[in-house]
């Protein structure tokens, strides 16, 4: 296994277990609230920096397990691969976002465009690892 499929499985994850755990907050605070509550900017920053620590702390776990794979360049394949996966996930946030701004214009609710926006970005990085691991995985 390549080296950034390694990277991309486990990015792959803390995104999706730090993603949920902040949408489930937001669902479980907009439900005691009865209407979807304001954006929060600590529990943003909370996420935000939780991705940081745990990118780096496995990375720096996945550089000691693996450390010749971490020094090498991307190859050609390798680079098409970023590229494709890039480009898709392009797609899926342009998606999320029109889907987000059209919402927005038949219900008016800025609460629910920052979260339909917030998670476009999401889904589009989560979007980016899946399709980097399932070219890795196809003779490409």
């Amino acid at each position: 296994m390549a080296f950034q499929e390694k990277s991309a499985w486990v990015m792959l994850g803390i995104l999706l277990v730090l993603a949920a755990g902040y949408f489930m907050q937001v669902g479980q605070l907009s439900a005691d609230a009865g209407e979807v509550i304001n954006p929060q900017v600590a529990a943003v920053v909370k996420f935000t920096v939780a991705i940081i620590v745990w990118s780096v702390i496995s990375h720096i776990a996945l550089a000691l397990f693996w450390p010749k794979d971490a020094q090498q360049k991307l190859d050609e394949r390798e680079r098409r691969i970023h590229d494709r996966a890039g480009h898709l996930s392009g797609l899926v946030l342009g998606f999320g976002l029109v889907t987000a701004l059209g919402h927005f214009l038949f219900v008016g609710n800025a609460n629910l465009l920052f979260y339909m926006g917030f998670a476009s970005l999401i889904l589009s990085q989560l979007s980016e690892y899946v399709f980097r691991i399932f070219n890795y995985r196809r003779a490409f």
